[in-house]
């Protein structure tokens, strides 16, 4: 088990990297959308989809270029998001249970994925209660039954469930009690919340994990905003109304909340940072010129937005094309405390990065062992590597500066694509770049050692050729 101890620093500390370090510690808000792909935002190039105040954060701080989540569904992202760790530590590969889809068409036995977040490793918002901070959740969690037991004061309706039994009350959510008849469920996290940081002690600081059920199935939105978009003209990419009046009804919220650090005027005394937990859900929107979508381990299946407000650390408007994840974000918020204490992290600080410092090149990893099968009406069948019946088979990934290769276990095969000149992923340069190919699949595999990530190796009696 990961200890941490409570060590209070005295004085202003400046770390190496250039940010600000201190006992008048921020506050940190984390919005963290759900199933939000990497083009659906308008300040990332979507001209039919509208989200002001997410965009708002982006232009008033940085924008990562190259983010992605720890994986290409909900559950694995978030444990990694908490815990700053890769998915082969906490042992959460993908949701419900590794066997997805028929075992007729499954060749290995899958790797048993975790359903509860191990209490043993330390939490993101454990490790903040020790430092004094005061703890808040609202929306979704798919770790455990109850997010209070993982270090926040408050929780909001974060509990097993991984979708919404319903966007409008009542909800029928054991960790939210149901408001009026026909009330959002954006817009009722945000007043949660908005409430919540009024009522804090300002002497303390705050930590708010906002992750929201949007834009998680079902596509349930208000018939005013669907209305909106009915009227609006189709985008080059994107014309599902109702998808677009749900991420309108997120960005809303987030714009309650962030009235409400306004006008309470700690707004520029907070550390802001939105981004999503996997890439668009494939029948309702795209993501081109990505490849893939959630489920896929290509990059419209894993990569991100992700932005950072943190008025005069970082600087507004900036663009950062360093290679990022999901499970940066606890080291990042570790090192800026600076307490002192020792813990172990797959993820590194973004300190350097949001200082606008240049990086060492790094390796991103991935490892699902396990199953996902095919949506039935899927846009991006044709983007799967593994059509008619998997969006994704057991697979290892690595991403180091412009390449990216993917190894599926079944067969041995192996992907390579060179993402600076083919973000679509449509050329495998296995054969053209052997050397390049056999340096990256040696790292995952050293990797994946390191890691103590387990393999499926055992044939499945009852897969038909």
């Amino acid at each position: 088990m990961r200890h941490v101890g409570l060590i209070i620093t005295a004085f202003l500390i400046f770390s190496t990297h250039g940010v600000a370090q201190s006992t008048n510690r921020p506050n940190i808000v984390i919005f963290y959308a759900d199933d939000l792909g990497w083009m659906d935002l308008s300040i990332q190039g979507s001209d039919y989809y509208e989200t002001p105040n997410v965009d708002r954060i982006a232009q008033e701080g940085m924008r990562f270029t190259n983010a992605y989540a720890n994986a290409a569904n909900c559950a694995p992202s978030r444990a990694s998001l908490m815990t700053g760790l890769y998915s082969p530590r906490h042992q959460i590969y993908t949701v419900s249970n590794s066997e997805r889809g028929e075992s007729e068409n499954r060749r290995l036995i899958p790797i048993q994925t975790k359903r509860v977040l191990d209490t043993n490793l330390v939490t993101m918002p454990q490790y903040l209660k020790e430092q004094g901070y005061q703890t808040c959740m609202a929306g979704k969690w798919h770790l455990s039954p109850d997010a209070s037991d993982y270090g926040f004061d408050a929780n909001f309706g974060g509990h097993q469930s991984g979708g919404p039994k319903s966007y409008f009350s009542p909800y029928r959510n054991p960790q939210l009690e149901d408001g009026p008849q026909g009330e959002h469920l954006p817009a009722r996290l945000a007043s949660d919340v908005s409430s919540w940081i009024d009522q804090q002690r300002r002497e303390e600081p705050f930590f708010v994990y906002l992750p929201f059920y949007s834009v998680h199935t079902p596509i349930q939105a208000r018939a005013d905003l669907t209305e909106k978009f009915d009227t609006k003209p189709k985008g080059t990419l994107h014309d599902h109304a109702k998808y677009a009046a749900m991420l309108f009804a997120m960005d809303s919220a987030i714009g309650q909340v962030l009235h409400t650090l306004e006008a309470l005027e700690i707004l520029d005394e907070t550390l802001v940072i939105f981004s999503s937990d996997n890439g668009g859900y494939g029948p309702v929107t795209s993501q081109r010129p990505l490849r893939g979508a959630k489920g896929m381990f290509y990059e419209g299946g894993i990569r991100v937005p992700l932005f950072v407000r943190w008025p005069e650390q970082v600087a507004a408007g900036s663009i950062c094309n360093d290679l990022v994840i999901g499970c940066d974000l606890f080291p990042t918020i570790h090192e800026l405390i600076g307490d002192g204490t020792d813990l172990q992290f797959d993820g590194i600080s973004l300190l350097p990065s949001l200082a606008g410092k240049q990086v060492s090149e790094r390796s991103l990893f991935w490892h699902f062992p396990a199953y996902l099968e095919m949506y039935r009406k899927d846009r991006a069948f044709q983007d799967s590597h593994d059509q008619p019946w998997f969006r994704s088979t057991p697979l290892g990934v690595i991403r180091r500066g412009p390449w990216k290769l993917i190894e599926y276990f079944e067969s041995g095969e192996l992907e390579l694509f060179n993402l600076e000149e083919d973000i679509g992923e449509s050329m495998n340069r296995v054969l053209s770049d052997p050397a390049k190919a056999k340096e990256m699949h040696l790292l995952l595999q050293n990797w994946r050692k390191r890691s103590g990530a387990h393999m499926p190796s055992e044939l499945n009696p009852e897969y038909q050729e």
